[in-house]
């Protein structure tokens, strides 16, 4: 037997015994008891490959891909749960595009950039680009997927520019690097592959991006740009 049929053994095994004592007993026959009349002996020998109907398992291998597929578990009910867009009845085009990439952008398969221009909250016109996945870090969802309240640039994000005031500010993120020196405009360079996305509507968003507007009623123009990394992990 290899080794990946070796681990598939241990793995059916491990889903099926609670614990690794039921995995023992189940290699018990009637006969071993019989002949040695001792449950805890009959074990030993099982678990030392001297007794027993299949597959011989140890205990620190059984124990440690127990441990594993339960972490694996866990982690996937985390990230069930962490989707705010989950269940929502979501109507406008807008949202319907953060919901389907939120799950990617929580797990770093995608990277999107947002690119919003719209009124504050005292009419003053703003725009700026968001980074979507460091923004889903760092604030709840929620009030954004069920319309208590509107996504809309702030200081903190990668950009952000307020057209009445002429307040322009750039900021670094976790993920992306601005070059703000360009004289053609604004560049982010994606940390984890070091491409560049080249938010100019008249250039190419640059390798492995794509540029999407978005048509929705509750901004004036959302464009999106979606950076998947072909950084090896």
């Amino acid at each position: 037997m290899d080794q990946e049929e070796g681990q598939t053994a241990v793995d059916n095994i491990v889903t099926q015994f609670n614990t690794y004592e039921d995995f023992l007993d189940s290699q018990i026959t009637t006969v071993d008891l019989y002949y040695l009349e001792d449950e805890a002996l009959a074990r030993q020998l099982v678990e030392l490959g001297y007794r027993g109907t299949g597959e011989v398992v140890k205990r620190e291998d059984f124990e440690a891909r127990k441990a594993a597929i339960e972490i694996a578990r866990l982690a996937e009910r985390t990230q069930k749960k962490t989707l705010t867009s989950a269940g929502k009845d979501l109507q406008d085009n807008f949202l319907k595009a953060l919901a389907v990439r939120e799950e990617d952008n929580r797990n770093g398969k995608v990277s999107s950039v947002i690119f919003i221009r719209d009124r504050n909250s005292h009419g003053q016109e703003v725009s700026g680009y968001i980074d979507y996945a460091h923004r889903l870090k760092t604030e709840d969802f929620e009030v954004y997927f069920n319309g208590k309240k509107r996504l809309l640039p702030k200081p903190t994000d990668l950009s952000y520019y307020n057209w009445d005031n002429h307040i322009a500010v750039w900021n670094s993120t976790a993920n992306y690097q601005v070059i703000a020196d360009n004289p053609e405009g604004l560049l982010f360079k994606y940390k984890r592959d070091r491409k560049i996305l080249n938010v100019d509507p008249k250039a190419p968003p640059g390798d492995n991006s794509t540029r999407i507007p978005i048509q929705t009623k509750l901004y004036i123009q959302v464009v999106i740009f979606d950076h998947i990394s072909r950084r090896k992990t």
